[in-house]
């Protein structure tokens, strides 16, 4: 096919192009160690190991061997849970004990599980309760992969009960590969339906005496409820209460609650409210406590930007907020108590993709911005916080490590990615450009991947690769440097687009998504397609889509919806209808379909069959858990009902997946421009 020998011979060098023929490449913050006593720090850099000297200055390579922060494995490797579920026990950070989620209930055994007792009795099949472990929509929406927390002493265990008697089953056939098949069965919640009932109770040692939790201060379970959800489980610091966040099934009010292990009655340690959207609440909101064990900091999104706030614990008020910028923060490098200091990333760059790093004290006073605004900053603070190592990077600018000291000057540069393996494979840089979102207003971004052999004079087919979810930053544009996908060698131009869904913008402009998801994202991204057609090279008429999951569901919805815009699509795992998929993710976003069928409607492809006029390519995978295939099923009934032609790829016995991407792009070929050609030559 046209394109494919040059695929296959240019995509293993582009993957060499950075740093590949000799001299020193560059190497961003997660490569970076310090010493302890901040006399040395060392950086990876084109496949070496080096070590500057902060007092001497001198730079010199070291063997892996002996430099700092080399091996040793990572949380959450071997043993981890499988998606949306939790460990099956839990071991007691003091005393010989270990809690054994086991048959639907919790025991408790020595630190081998040897004389395990059962302190739950009632978890059954047949009941539908379960102890120790968590509904699978708590494990794949509000990523809690415990059940079982032990107190910091030792003495006591808190753990789930979920009652999953009103949640509907969903039933998979796996093994359809073999002779026989099997039958997967999940309580799945799906949107407006009944959700599991969720408690937590506390198990003392000591007295063998169980207590529940009053998680909704004595209110039913409704969908009013604050503690409709109850999730974030742990202890105090001092051990003294059990800690959770929870939530109205709206999503919109979120508590931190304190409660006493013994009694079971809870507090309110703090309240937030955002009436006109959601509060993300997956994962929860970071906090950090202070060696006071009673303050911590806090971010929320209250002002309409995301920001730092000091909490008192027990008094449960706020002390003050840290910082207050019209901009998002974006992570804690650093809390300095002695210094009262804290250190922090920040959107507040000549645009709110480039990272910058703050300081602050913690009365929010002589906030200072330490980094250039002219580019996107990864940060490593030193031990003393007198001086950090900065990777300084925009999207067509490669990286720059430099040691800074703690006032930003540089000290010395460390590294300087070398662009030689680049020019010599002839990459082109990707370009960012702007674009005016659906509502007139919003300004977006948008990178444009050329090919290597890029000739202006042509006309090229557009691929847009997408995600597009509410709030997350998968396939959107970047400040970080990029080499151009692959995927261009084929012979397009492959985009990447920015929509009021993309984070860092402010809450407000998230809003704009309530209610209506498959909409303003959708259009955004059309119009970032629409802005480059007056540029001679790109063809409007050949331009594709693709992405999984939302990703698969945006590049459906962008077929139906804009079919002036987009000519073909591949779409896979797509969730087709908001209907069809958890309560916790969309009703975050939608609310119940009972209240919101417009919404729905809207935001179903289904919808729209009548309106197909370019090509797609659908695929799920049979046993997918998380969108089912019920959605690309409903999809396949309307279009055939519909007469309209489509193509269609399954993976037997695969769960939530993508389509195998040569299949794809011999796909898009066809159609983009095998087609393409021939209908000019006509």
């Amino acid at each position: 096919m046209p394109g494919y020998e040059r695929y296959q011979r240019m995509a293993p060098l582009i993957s060499t192009a950075l740093g590949g023929s000799g001299g020193r490449g560059f190497g961003r913050g997660s490569t970076v160690s310090w010493s302890s006593d901040s006399r040395a720090v060392e950086f990876d850099s084109a496949g070496k190991r080096y070590r500057f000297d902060v007092g001497t200055k001198k730079l010199a390579e070291v063997t892996l061997s002996s430099s700092s922060g080399q091996g040793g494995r990572g949380r959450g490797g071997f043993g981890a849970p499988e998606r949306g579920r939790q460990f099956a026990s839990a071991v007691a950070p003091v005393g010989n004990h270990v809690a054994i989620y086991r048959d639907r209930n919790v025991w408790i055994g020595d630190s081998t599980g040897g004389g395990a007792i059962q302190i739950t009795s009632d978890g059954s099949t047949p009941s539908r309760v379960k102890y120790g472990t968590a509904s699978w929509v708590y494990g794949e929406e509000l990523s809690q992969r415990t059940a079982m927390w032990w107190s910091p002493d030792g003495k006591k265990l808190a753990f789930y009960r979920f009652d999953e008697s009103k949640v509907p089953d969903f039933y998979l056939t796996p093994r359809l590969t073999q002779l026989q098949d099997t039958l997967d069965i999940e309580a799945y919640p799906k949107s407006g339906v009944s959700n599991p009932i969720v408690d937590v109770l506390v198990y003392d040692l000591a007295s063998k005496k169980t207590t529940r939790i009053d998680v909704r201060d004595g209110k039913p379970f409704d969908n009013s409820a604050v503690g409709h959800y109850v999730y974030h489980v742990g202890w105090s610091p001092d051990g003294k209460e059990l800690t959770f966040l929870r939530t109205n099934r709206r999503q919109n009010v979120l508590e931190m609650a304190a409660c006493n292990p013994d009694a079971g009655s809870c507090r309110v340690v703090l309240h937030e409210e955002w009436p006109t959207g959601w509060i993300e609440d997956d994962p929860a909101p970071p906090m950090v406590w202070l060696k006071d064990n009673n303050r911590f900091i806090w971010e929320s999104e209250r002002s309409g930007f995301r920001n730092y706030y000091l909490y008192d614990f027990k008094a449960g008020r706020l002390l003050n907020p840290i910082t207050q910028g019209a901009f998002e923060v974006a992570g804690i490098l650093r809390l300095d108590e002695g210094a009262n200091t804290l250190y922090y990333m920040a959107r507040d760059g000549e645009n709110y993709l480039k990272l910058q790093l703050h300081r602050v004290g913690l009365d929010g006073k002589s906030d200072r911005r330490l980094t250039d605004p002219a580019f996107l900053h990864t940060v490593t603070l030193s031990p003393d916080a007198k001086y950090f190592v900065d990777v300084a990077e925009t999207h067509d600018q490669a990286p720059v490590t430099r040691l800074m000291d703690a006032n930003g000057k540089q000290v010395a540069e460390l590294a300087r990615t070398n662009l030689a393996r680049f020019d010599e494979l002839g990459l082109k840089k990707v370009e960012m450009y702007t674009y005016t979102a659906a509502d007139g207003k919003t300004s977006l971004h948008g990178m444009i991947h050329y090919p290597s052999n890029f000739d202006p004079n042509s006309k090229y087919p557009v691929l847009v690769t997408v995600y597009g979810g509410p709030a997350s930053a998968s396939n959107t544009a970047t400040e970080r440097f990029t080499v151009p996908t692959a995927l261009t060698e084929y012979g397009f131009i492959v985009l990447n687009l920015d929509s009021r869904a993309t984070p860092g913008m402010g809450r407000r402009q998230l809003d704009a998504l309530y209610l209506k998801l498959g909409q303003p994202e959708i259009d955004d991204m059309a119009e970032g397609v629409k802005a480059l057609w007056s540029r001679p090279y790109i063809d409007k008429n050949r331009v594709g889509i693709f992405g999984t999951s939302y990703g698969g569901y945006t590049a459906v919805m962008e077929l139906l919806r804009h079919p002036d815009v987009f000519a073909v699509a591949s779409s896979a795992s797509p969730p087709t209808d908001w209907r069809n998929y958890d309560t916790i993710y969309t009703e975050r976003y939608m609310w119940i379909p009972q209240e919101n069928k417009e919404g729905y409607d809207k935001g179903s492809a289904m919808t729209y069959v009548d309106d197909l006029r370019g090509r797609l390519m659908l695929y799920y995978g049979t046993a997918d858990n998380n969108v089912h295939p019920s959605n690309a099923m409903q999809l396949i009934q309307a279009l055939q009902r519909a007469g309209k032609s489509f193509d269609l790829q399954v993976g037997p016995d695969q769960g939530h997946s993508a389509l195998n991407q040569q299949r794809m792009m011999e796909f898009f070929i066809e159609h983009l421009v095998i087609a393409g050609s021939s209908s000019k030559a006509n």
